[in-house]
């Protein structure tokens, strides 16, 4: 399956994904948070700053491999089937989360917000897609964001799947 997918996409470019991430101190009301969506992530393979993971959102699965650490990083995303989705699963054993993403407007910008279940319960961190590492730059996160754990690899999804919250702040 992984070869197939991976030849039907090998002529198109690598996507770069420019993106913070913050520990969020003090959650927003549900009214401005929204219902979000519940998605399951599990790791199949990390090497170094490699990671593959598959992702069930609702009725969407997905593939991706990441590469790379810190505020820009290579990203591929491939739809999977479900059922697909649900073949691999039991190859994330011990490497995977649960959350609930909330989508919150800030202006120009949207923070995805996630609300982690099981071990990571109580958790609760925001991340910020960027266009450009100047449009990053520029960024003025809310307070209610609280610290910034961009490419601090404890605070990776890949590290708290596998590990689980760090003791400490920087990880």
């Amino acid at each position: 399956m992984f070869a197939t997918l991976v030849r039907a996409r090998e002529t198109l470019p690598v996507a770069t994904e420019i993106e913070r991430k913050f520990v969020v101190v003090d959650v927003p009301a549900a009214t401005v948070l929204g219902a979000g969506v519940r998605i399951r992530q599990g790791y199949l393979a990390e090497e170094g700053d490699v990671e593959v993971r598959v992702r069930i959102a609702g009725d969407r699965a997905t593939l991706t491999v990441k590469a790379g650490r810190g505020l820009v990083r290579a990203e591929v995303e491939c739809v999977v089937t479900s059922a697909e989705a649900e073949a691999l699963w039991p190859y994330t054993e011990g490497r995977r989360i649960d959350k609930v993403r909330h989508r919150v407007a800030l202006g120009d910008a949207v923070a995805e917000v996630d609300v982690y279940g099981g071990a990571l319960g109580g958790l609760v961190v925001a991340e910020v897609e960027f266009t450009n590492e100047g449009a990053s730059a520029g960024f003025e996160p809310p307070s209610w964001f609280g610290r910034e754990v961009t490419g601090v690899r404890s605070w990776s999804n890949a590290a708290l799947a596998r590990n689980g919250r760090p003791d400490d702040s920087f990880g």
